[in-house]
Formats: structure tokens, C-alpha cells, sequence
């Protein structure tokens, strides 16, 4: 729990973690498990537009899944494996339906999807990753069944609130969609985290900024993700880099983003990730991101450098919470 002094948990950190949310909820640590439900996305194959996001890889985000093309009981059984080589003692597990859509199908389609895993020893929950013009009722309807028999989070790529940036991106949808996205789950007290990633081609630290207000001050949702600009191989997104519209950051400007950031989130918000992975041998840049656990230890020194913590500065409220 929180221990009012601004430190989550017995991790002792700054901000809501992840770890700590699911500690709190099950009394126990749970592994989330990240498997590829072989859906597509409407922004790839024509449905709103072609190409997909113009900073997305093959994969979809799904990069790190061990074997993304096997049957979604082993992918799950092969990922909890290897999970318990380094925390044998787990035994509740929470399926992350990760790559491109997971909502862009017929309802039946789904369905049938999800339940090959949800009845797996072990699983408690499941976490969907989708994007907000991708819930048609029917699919929001199933979505309140899961809520009401699991642990569910759904997972909205929203990326940026700025219309510019969405269009050079190729999200194929607007901000509004996002906000009627989340209202359509939150009717059913469905759990929201939503996707920023900071460092997006021409978008200033203000931006950056104003993107996580925006989000934070418009929409009810539980949780967030930020995201460090990736840039891969093979996606369209090195055609920017290379004509000067997309300028990698540097490790001590994204720290000093990311505990901005945080200041402003209020402290009830689980922090489901601050940085991000890719595969060393597809990742063009930043090389430093690859050392995972060094960039959100910066965060930790400069968050207790400043003597600060996630709501400090909540853009909800006019009071501080540390």
C-alpha cells in the first residue's frame, strides 16, 4: 500500500508501480505473460488505412515474444518457462494479449481466442492491447462479461493527443475516438491503461508534457504507459530519422521528461511501464535504452534528487501529495 511518504510499497519507489499494483490486488507477485493472439490491425490492412504506424515493427510490438507464430497454450507455456527460470515460485499468471489489435475481429473470433488461455492453470487475469476505434459494442460487451469473471486491464494506444503528429504517424484516428473509446469501457468499470510515447517526430517537451496532461485531464483512466521512441529497422519511421523530422533523445532528456511526468500523475494511476524493449540486432536508436534497468534507476536518483514523487505536482488537483 501506499505509505504516505510518497514510496509505494516495499519497493520503496517513488511512483505506483506495476509490481506493486498487482502485489497489492493478489498478495503475491504475478507474471505478466505476453503472447501474440495472431489479430491484425485496421491501420494495416485497409480497413482505415494501410502501412500501420509509421514507428511500428513487423511484429507489431510483440518483438520479445519468444514464438509468436506457435499455438497461443504453448506460446504462453513457453513464455511462463522461461519466466520461472529467474522467479520459480510464481504461480499466478495475468495474459497479455499484446501484438498490433486485439480487438479488430468479430466478437466470436475473440472469444474464442481468449478462452483458449483464460482457463490455463494459474491465470487470474488478462490484459488486451488494442486501440480505441477497435470496440464496437458487441466487443465491449464481451469485454464487461471478462471484467466481471477476471483481473482485466484494456490496454488503448492513443500515442499522442496532438492531430499533426497522429497523421505522420499513420494512426488513422483522432483524439476524440480515444475519448469515446475510454468512455465506452469505463460505463462498464472496465480498468484503462493508455500508451504514450514521448519523443514522437517534431513533438517538443512541452508536448510531451501537455500530451500526458491532456490525457491524464481528459480521460478516467487507471493506468499508463510511457514509451521511449524506439526507432527499428525495416519500419517506415527511418525515412524521418533520415530526413532530419526525427531526432532520437538522449537518456537525461527523457529522465527529466519521464519525472515531469510523474509529478503530474495522480498517485491512484498505476504506472505500467517508463521505458520500453527492442531487440538489439533490429533497434537503430537510443543504443543507451538497451540498458533497461540504468535508465529507470536515473529515474529513481533524479525523482529523489528532486525530493519529489508521482502526484507532486497532480494536474488534477491544485494540492501536492508528497
Amino acid at each position: 500500500m501506499d505509505t504516505g511518504l510518497g514510496y509505494f510499497g516495499n519497493e520503496q519507489k517513488r511512483y505506483h508501480t506495476w509490481n506493486h499494483e498487482l502485489r497489492n490486488h493478489f498478495g503475491e507477485k504475478v507474471f505478466k505473460v505476453s503472447i501474440d493472439g495472431g489479430f491484425d490491425c485496421p491501420n494495416r490492412d485497409g480497413t482505415v488505412a494501410k502501412g500501420g504506424c509509421t514507428f511500428c515493427s513487423v511484429s507489431g510490438s510483440g518483438d520479445m515474444i519468444l514464438a509468436p507464430t506457435e499455438p497461443l497454450v504453448d506460446q504462453f507455456e513457453r513464455e511462463v518457462a522461461r519466466m520461472h527460470k529467474k522467479w520459480p515460485e510464481v504461480t499466478k499468471y495475468l495474459v497479455y494479449f499484446q501484438n498490433f489489435t486485439n480487438t479488430h475481429a468479430p466478437v466470436e473470433v475473440i472469444r474464442e481466442r481468449f478462452e483458449q488461455v483464460l482457463t490455463l492453470p494459474g491465470v487470474v487475469g488478462i490484459s488486451i492491447g488494442t486501440r480505441p476505434d477497435c470496440l464496437p459494442p458487441e466487443v465491449v460487451e464481451y469485454l464487461k462479461e471478462l471484467n466481471d469473471r477476471f483481473y482485466l486491464w484494456v490496454e488503448l494506444g492513443l500515442q499522442t493527443t496532438y492531430e499533426e503528429t497522429s497523421d505522420t504517424i499513420n494512426r488513422a484516428h483522432d483524439y476524440q475516438t480515444y475519448l469515446d473509446g475510454v468512455a465506452s469501457l469505463r460505463a462498464h468499470n472496465i480498468r484503462v491503461c493508455t500508451h504514450l510515447i514521448n519523443g514522437l517526430p517534431g513533438e517538443t517537451t512541452q508536448m510531451m508534457i501537455e500530451n500526458l496532461k491532456r490525457t491524464i485531464q481528459d480521460s478516467d483512466i487507471q493506468g499508463i504507459k510511457l514509451h521511449l521512441m524506439h526507432l527499428m529497422t525495416n519500419t517506415k519511421m527511418v525515412r524521418d530519422y533520415v530526413s532530419g523530422n526525427l531526432t532520437l533523445m538522449e537518456k537525461d532528456d527523457y529522465v527529466t521528461v519521464i519525472c515531469d511526468q510523474l509529478e503530474m500523475i495522480p498517485k491512484e494511476i498505476v504506472i505500467h511501464r517508463l521505458t520500453g524493449d527492442a531487440p538489439r540486432e533490429t533497434l537503430i536508436g537510443p543504443m543507451w535504452s538497451l540498458k533497461k534497468w540504468e535508465v529507470l534507476n536515473a529515474i529513481d536518483d533524479e525523482l529523489a534528487r528532486r525530493q519529489t514523487c508521482q502526484g507532486s505536482n497532480n494536474c488534477r488537483k491544485d494540492e501536492p501529495i508528497c
